[in-house]
């Protein structure tokens, strides 16, 4: 193999003519020199009437001077000035001919138009619109499968309940005992500060207890089940709706919303009471080791005053709360499962989607709760 020469440019100017010589191997894996020096030499165009080309010290070339060539001309002939290629080799010839062979047509590339606010806030009521119509009518056919299922006449397999009721259940306990115990230290901390100023570090079992059973316990159960179960519902379903395995179903004769929503809404709605009961023994147990540790209030008299405190309606509240969440939850990643397009992509959007979706219906369905338990007086 012969050494490569170093490629070189040089450009010189007689009178209006520019000559640009190039020499050297102009190849991909060469050190270029800049050109830019001649592109603003050309752009202003001063005194140049006339651009031509030496290639007598040119070696080797591909696509790389192919590239910068058309560069040269293309700045060139914008400013008017008379591109001279005829100096140029043949096989270069031949590819520019190519190139400028058909002209781009005018206004080929055009600028995306801005969109202005009115034309976005309508497509984002439009896009509501749909999502509710969507929203409605996978309810009911989830209502529909639910009376086939009370009347003994759905498919629904027991196996399949079995399995999500794990899933959903005993597989997602280490996150909620990290996060509960986590919200009972906060509550604790932040109650205290202002408790402390008062002498009444008692009554952080209060609100550490009323807090967790009455909406921070089943709330924060509702959100990792959201990221969790809820995202792995949509991933689920928008695999087997990007693998035609849906379509496959219903060819066979198995109604997709009885044999794949259905198993896993009645184990989120079984399982989220419990789960909700259990976020909120870990955190009284985390506001408990705070204010023992950090405060002058023993173990008996925490204990003491969190049953005195919290009621048996402030755990039905919560639990009552935790069973709608799963519900939405429930509804949100099915929802977008079902709704997957058929490629890897669109299951990733469907995922996200859900997870999205499924936190906004629990924060407003939690606001609504607590607004009529407030109204009510419970």
């Amino acid at each position: 193999m012969t050494d490569k020469i170093a490629c070189a440019f040089h450009a010189s100017q007689q009178g209006t003519t520019l000559e640009a010589t190039f020499s050297g191997d102009w190849l991909l894996s060469a050190e270029i020199p800049a050109l830019d020096p001649l592109l603003t030499q050309l752009d202003q165009g001063k005194g140049i009437n006339r651009l031509i080309f030496s290639t007598k010290g040119l070696g080797s070339w591909d696509s790389l001077l192919m590239t910068d060539l058309i560069r040269l001309i293309d700045a060139g002939k914008k400013q008017g000035i008379d591109v001279d290629t005829t100096t140029l080799p043949e096989g270069i010839q031949g590819l520019l001919s190519l190139v400028y062979a058909v002209p781009e047509p005018t206004g080929a590339r055009r600028k995306p138009a801005s969109s202005q606010w009115l034309a976005v806030l309508g497509n984002a009521g439009l896009q509501l619109y749909q999502d509710t119509q969507a929203l409605i009518a996978f309810i009911g056919e989830l209502a529909i499968s639910m009376t086939m299922l009370l009347r003994g006449k759905s498919r629904l397999r027991p196996v399949d309940f079995w399995l999500n009721i794990q899933e959903c259940g005993p597989s997602a306990l280490p996150i909620i005992t990290l996060i509960s115990l986590l919200v009972g230290l906060i509550l604790a901390f932040v109650g205290a500060v202002q408790l402390a100023l008062f002498g009444a570090e008692m009554y952080i079992a209060d609100m550490v207890g009323l807090g967790m059973t009455r909406d921070m316990g089943g709330l924060m159960a509702a959100v990792i089940m959201t990221g969790r179960t809820g995202a792995t519902f949509a991933a689920q379903l928008g695999t087997m709706q990007a693998n035609s395995e849906i379509d496959a179903l219903k060819t066979m004769g198995f109604e997709p919303m009885s044999f794949l929503v259905l198993p896993r809404l009645l184990a989120l709605i079984c399982i989220m009471p419990l789960l909700c009961l259990y976020a909120d023994l870990m955190g009284i147990i985390g506001g408990a080791w705070v204010t023992v540790n950090f405060f002058d209030v023993s173990l008996t008299q925490y204990l003491d005053r969190t049953a005195s405190a919290v009621h048996l309606k402030d755990f039905a509240m919560g639990v009552t709360k935790c069973a709608v969440y799963g519900v939405l939850i429930a509804l949100a990643g099915c929802l977008r499962g079902m709704q997957c397009g058929r490629s890897a992509s669109a299951v990733g959007d469907a995922t996200t989607s859900a997870v999205v979706t499924g936190i906004v219906f629990i924060v407003i369905s939690d606001a609504l709760m607590t607004m009529i338990c407030n109204r009510l007086g419970i």
